[in-house]
């Protein structure tokens, strides 16, 4: 059976911390699972102070800490033209989703996933990259797991 990728794109403030851990934590989970050709996984900013950054050193080295391959990385603004284009847009946290330009039936918050209400702190001002990897981590597995059988 051929099915269509299920677009889905992580975003938070600036798209240098938690968005990318959480793009490439999917994507690795989805590979690890066989199913990675059922996904096309990205990730974006909603403010444009970090445009064409990449990943911030200390989430890079919580990546390889935990064996998660990534790429190199640019951080990119989402924009509401392509807002639409998305089957799942799942935000870190609540001042995301005020940022964005449009909210849509499709957006929702990381931790919903998992069955808990709350943002996944910023690693930027906790500086606890573990706590925003473990979340973002247990956030990555219940969206694999709810949407492989879509």
């Amino acid at each position: 059976m051929n099915r269509a990728r299920l677009r889905i794109v992580f975003v938070c403030h600036g798209n240098i911390c938690r968005s990318p851990m959480a793009e490439y934590i999917f994507k690795y989970l989805a590979q690890k699972a066989g199913v990675e050709d059922r996904f096309e996984v990205s990730s974006a900013a909603v403010s444009s102070e970090e445009i064409g950054n990449d990943i911030y050193p200390p989430a890079k080295a919580k990546l390889r800490e935990h064996g998660i391959p990534f790429d190199h990385h640019a951080a990119r603004r989402i924009s509401s033209d392509e807002i639409g284009s998305f089957d799942y847009i799942i935000c870190a946290d609540h001042s995301n989703l005020r940022w964005l330009p449009c909210v849509t039936p499709q957006v929702s918050l990381m931790m919903q996933w998992t069955g808990v209400d709350r943002d996944v702190s910023d690693p930027w001002y906790t500086r606890d990259f573990e706590a925003a990897y473990r979340d973002i981590y247990a956030s990555c597995e219940a969206i694999l797991a709810k949407l492989i059988n879509y």
